[in-house]
Formats: structure tokens, C-alpha cells, sequence
């Protein structure tokens, strides 16, 4: 479905709010806006013509509105926004949107079908729910950074993945989305309690599962998945570069035996006496190529074999090149949006937007009158910069 701004996707029906914050929150948004949605971004009224520069890709596709939300004034500003929107989310720590006057019930009150998310790392109650944090605290607490990291090391940060973008922001979307068919059919809406320490430690299901049935060891480093095993692994290639397998299955594993050239009996694949020769093995052979040596090897066989990218690399691969993973979007490269859809695909409509850049056009876009316009501008409550005016 296509709407008559451009934007496209399955969700170009839906009015959304975003109380600005950073992280989890903006790729929240973004999301939500690579799927069609009219997501409004709401920027303090004192970063006007600032806040949110071109090169901030997870604020994309979002037009900007700035609001002094302490002042009387841009509080009703926001509160009427909610009123016409489907779904607003917010990042603060608990009890800052209240005491700022937006909190979920007061605006729930104006609009009963509101779904209302929030975003938090502890979750919006427990003993910890006031603390600062950052993704590394919740995926701590989580028990997701505990197994993550090779045998006799630390435990290494999956950069901020699996906290802030993976049980944050991502389950947030789905969170509203849920939220928004559900008001759908009831009529009421509810608030959406989306904590990095719940979601990650959702993300950590399976090990959970395997600890609970005594197929998990809490030695780190030492499991199938956490390079325990030399079979599913990163190694070094002879240009110092790397190269990753993951070949678990008996028939992938007989193929990385096969094109490695390796002395090693099938059968004890699963045998971890025999591991540690096994890893010798597959280093000296991975470390005679090159990486671009091995992925001419392997590209077309079943071994579970990618070559290790940087980032600009991964744009450039011939498989991403094919499947448009990757995009530019007025000079900025950047990851296409996902998942695809094969009627109403998503797209990137618009580059981040500077604070304020489209306050007066979203306010008539939503149906709010001239004079009210005026006034907010007048009192200060509204602040308007930049290009997007006319």
C-alpha cells in the first residue's frame, strides 16, 4: 500500500507518536516507518534545527515536530497529538512521562484506543527500575553476556545487539504491533512494557532450555554454539583476515572435511576428546588461503561457510549486492529495510530529519487548525526549523 506522502509498507494506516530518546527508542521508529507507518518524532523545543542530522540513519523515514514539554502548552500540544495517533512510545526511566504530564494514563484518557509503549532496560517496576543502565548492565543481568566469550576469557559485549536492538527496540515494534491488532478488535488500548532485561534473557530461550535439561555447561566457551566446538568457529586465513563455519550437521560436517582437505574420522565429530586436534587441523588448512581463496572453495557447496566482512565489505558482496540487503538513500549507505513483503514492501522515505524541521507541516497534516498552530508557535511551545517548512 502506498500512501499519498510516498510512504509504502503494511502499515501505512497506522499514526504513530515517538517521544524522542536514543537507541532502542529511534530504532523502534525506524522500523516502524520502513513498514509504511506515519511515525512522528517529537524533539525537545530546545534542539530545534539541530538533533537528528543527516548521517543518523535510525532516524530515518520520520518526519520531526519540537515541543517544549515543559511548558503547559506543549503538553497539551503532545496530548492532542496522542489523541489523533494509533500508538505513542517513549524511552524514559519510570515516571519521568508522568511527571512530565504524558504519561500513559493521562493520555489514554484523551484517546482510550491509544496503545502506549514503553522502554526501559530494568522494566518499569522491581528494585532496580530507577538505576541508569546501559544494554551491557541488562544483558548482564539477563544471563546473555555470562555465555557469550571463548573458554578462560571475560565475557565479550555482542556490541549493543542483543539488549538495545534485539530485546529492546525490535520487541518494542512487536510489542505495539501486537498492542495495535488487539485495539483493533476490542477498542482499548494498554500500555506495552518492553524491558532489555526481559527481552534479552527472551533471546536467551534455547540456552535456558538446554541448562534445564542438563545439555547446556556453564563453563563458558566449552558449548556447540559458543566456540566450544572447533566446527562452528572463526579462523584466521593466511591474509590475516577470517573466515566462519557452521558446520553442525553430519553431512555439513563431512563436506568441511572434505574441502579442507583434513585427516579426521567422521565419526568422532561429537567425540570433544578429539576436538582439540580437530581445531588444530582446520586452522592449518584455513590458514594456507587466503579468504578470498577459500570463499571461491566453498561458495556453491553445504558447508556453512561465509567469509567474515567488515562493514563496508558486506555492502559490496556479491549476495547482498543481488538481494539489495544494503542501500543508499540520498548518499548515505545503510541496511535496506527488512523483513520483505511481496505486495506492500517497505521503503526509506525520507533522511533523519533536523529537530523541528517539519513542525507546522505535521500539525496540518493531522488536522490541527491555523490559529491553534499560531498559538503554539507564539507561546514557545512549538518550535519550528529548518527546510521542511514552506
Amino acid at each position: 500500500m502506498n500512501s499519498a506522502d510516498g510512504r509504502s509498507g503494511p502499515l501505512t494506516s497506522l499514526k504513530i507518536v515517538e517521544l524522542a530518546g536514543i537507541g532502542p527508542g529511534p530504532f523502534c521508529g525506524m522500523l516502524l516507518s520502513d513498514l509504511g507507518a506515519d511515525v512522528i518524532r517529537v524533539d525537545r523545543a530546545s534542539e530545534a534545527g539541530g538533533y537528528g542530522a543527516r548521517g543518523f540513519l535510525l532516524g530515518r523515514g520520520r518526519r520531526s515536530i519540537a515541543v517544549d514539554l515543559k511548558a503547559p502548552e506543549g503538553v497539551e500540544l503532545a496530548l492532542k497529538l496522542a489523541e489523533r495517533a494509533d500508538g505513542l512510545f517513549e524511552g524514559y526511566r519510570p515516571g519521568v512521562a508522568e511527571r512530565l504530564g504524558v504519561g500513559p494514563e493521562t493520555c489514554m484518557q484523551r484517546n482510550p484506543r491509544l496503545v502506549y509503549g514503553r522502554m526501559t532496560g530494568w522494566g518499569q517496576d522491581g528494585p532496580w527500575a530507577q538505576m541508569a543502565g546501559h544494554d551491557i548492565n541488562y544483558i548482564g543481568l539477563s544471563g546473555a553476556l555470562g555465555a557469550i566469550g571463548r573458554a578462560g576469557q571475560p565475557p565479550v559485549p555482542p556490541l549493543n545487539l542483543v539488549g538495545d536492538f534485539g530485546g529492546g527496540g525490535m520487541l518494542l515494534a512487536l510489542g505495539m504491533l501486537a498492542g495495535l491488532i488487539e485495539a483493533r478488535q476490542s477498542g482499548q488500548g494498554q500500555v506495552v512494557d518492553a524491558a532489555m532485561v526481559d527481552g534479552s534473557a527472551l533471546l536467551m530461550t534455547m540456552m535456558y532450555e538446554l541448562a534445564g535439561r542438563g545439555a547446556w555447561n556453564p563453563d563458558r566457551g566449552s558449548n556447540l554454539l559458543d566456540t566450544g566446538s572447533p566446527f562452528y568457529e572463526v579462523y584466521e586465513t593466511r591474509d590475516g583476515k577470517h573466515v566462519c563455519f557452521g558446520s553442525l550437521e553430519p553431512q555439513f560436517f563431512a563436506q568441511l572435511v572434505e574441502h579442507l582437505g583434513l585427516d579426521f574420522d567422521l565419526a568422532r565429530q561429537n567425540d570433544r576428546s578429539a576436538w582439540p586436534e580437530l581445531r588444530k587441523q582446520i586452522s592449518e588448512s584455513v590458514g594456507a588461503r587466503t579468504r578470498d581463496e577459500w570463499e571461491e572453495r566453498m561458495t556453491g557447496s553445504d558447508v556453512c561457510f561465509a567469509p567474515v566482512l567488515g562493514l563496508s565489505e558486506a555492502a559490496e558482496h556479491p549476495h547482498n549486492r543481488a538481494r539489495g540487503t544494503f542501500t543508499e538513500f540520498e548518499g548515505s549507505p545503510q541496511p535496506a529495510p527488512a523483513p520483505r513483503f511481496s505486495r506492500t514492501p517497505g521503503r526509506i522515505t525520507r533522511p533523519s530529519a533536523l529537530s523541528g524541521e517539519h513542525s507546522e507541516e505535521i500539525l496540518r497534516d493531522w488536522g490541527f487548525e491555523a490559529r491553534e498552530i499560531e498559538s503554539w508557535l507564539e507561546s514557545g511551545a512549538l518550535r519550528s526549523a529548518g527546510p521542511g517548512e514552506d
